[in-house]
């Protein structure tokens, strides 16, 4: 039915019944989103514990992302995630959904989950949207609100459309209210409470193309 309604793509050229695709090659999009159907393409979801970093190799000697999941393919963290930071990161080896995710003139947000020293007022907190200025430049978040607040500390919600260096972190600390831990909670429309510290899944056909749809989305507009 999709291909009678002229919404799949193969190679570039509009699908007609009788196609053949070589699955290793072949370039397949259903309404424009990428359809992966290489045998060899893989998407991992992790929850990168702290103290472990978002690298393949690291030359302090300390765990990486790469050291939890399988050996085999050889696959590369999507972007970073601080090393005292912990929570949702991706692995793949396909590369076209990486430059994507992590196209420079807009990443697909981030939301976190951030435990601040004190108890920031809303209008404290709204200057993390309104912006607040950095070593390296002026920094801002999508939303931000207040979750829970008390006993001198407070949960905050942050969604980042940019993935600076301890951006997060540092944003909290400009507008004085230090983070205590920090937790990546989402990316674009991945979300799993279920995931543990240092436990990973594979990622659904559905969950990778709802990846490229958000990452098409932000580039779209640029």
């Amino acid at each position: 039915m999709l291909i009678a309604a002229g919404r799949v793509s193969l190679d570039g050229h509009t699908a007609v019944l009788g196609d053949r695709a070589e699955p290793e090659s072949a370039r397949i999009e259903i309404d424009g989103i990428p359809l992966p159907v290489a045998p060899a393409l893989t998407y991992y979801l992790l929850y990168k514990p702290p103290g472990v970093v978002s690298t393949r190799s690291d030359p302090q000697g300390r765990s990486t992302v790469v050291d939890l999941v399988p050996d085999t393919p050889p696959v590369y963290p999507v972007g970073r995630l601080d090393a005292d930071s912990e929570g949702l990161l991706l692995l793949t080896n396909d590369g076209g959904l990486t430059q994507l995710v992590t196209h420079p003139s807009g990443e697909i947000t981030k939301t976190y989950t951030a435990l601040v020293d004190g108890e920031p007022t809303k209008a404290t907190i709204r200057r993390l949207v309104d912006g607040v200025d950095l070593d390296d430049g002026p920094a801002s978040a999508v939303t931000a609100r207040i979750v829970d607040s008390s006993r001198g500390e407070a949960l905050v919600e942050i969604v980042m459309g940019e993935g600076r260096k301890r951006e997060v972190r540092r944003m909290c600390a400009a507008i004085g209210h230090p983070v205590l831990r920090l937790v990546r909670t989402a990316i674009g429309p991945l979300r799993d409470g279920s995931l543990k510290p240092g436990a990973w899944r594979v990622l659904s056909i559905v969950e990778v193309r709802s990846l490229y749809a958000a990452a098409a989305e932000v580039t779209s507009d640029d």
